[in-house]
């Protein structure tokens, strides 16, 4: 835990910026959760929060399937074109808490830091 700033978690993921990295890659956030990893700038966060929306509000289930809690039907695309995430529902559930909860203690960090700096926009 010393090579990692944490940003937020939840039971399925975690969400931390590490501390020594590239220069260019020092800003990224890296998200883990499942077997995957995604080290992502803040554009590409929010772009992914409304991927994770899109998939929810499309969410088409098989009709005569009993499985829907553990089926991996879902397609979530990530901020890399060419991947693609198969998620079951409660999978995605968690993966949004990740991401919203990241985003909003992102949001809250620069809040603070403005108000402690003096800056008021």
């Amino acid at each position: 835990m010393d090579d990692i700033n944490p940003i937020y978690h939840n039971p399925f993921g975690v969400a931390f910026q590490w501390k020594r990295n590239t220069l260019k890659d020092v800003r990224k956030i890296q998200i883990v959760f499942r077997d995957t990893g995604l080290l992502l700038t803040r554009n590409e966060l929010e772009k992914f929060q409304k991927n994770i929306e899109c998939t929810m509000s499309s969410n088409t289930q098989c009709v005569d399937c009993n499985q829907h809690d553990t089926c991996r039907s879902l397609l979530l695309d990530t901020p890399a074109p060419q991947i693609t995430l198969a998620m079951n529902l409660t999978e995605l559930n968690a993966v949004q808490d990740l991401v919203e909860g990241t985003l909003f203690q992102l949001n809250l960090d620069t809040y603070l830091n403005k108000m402690c700096n003096g800056q008021d926009d």
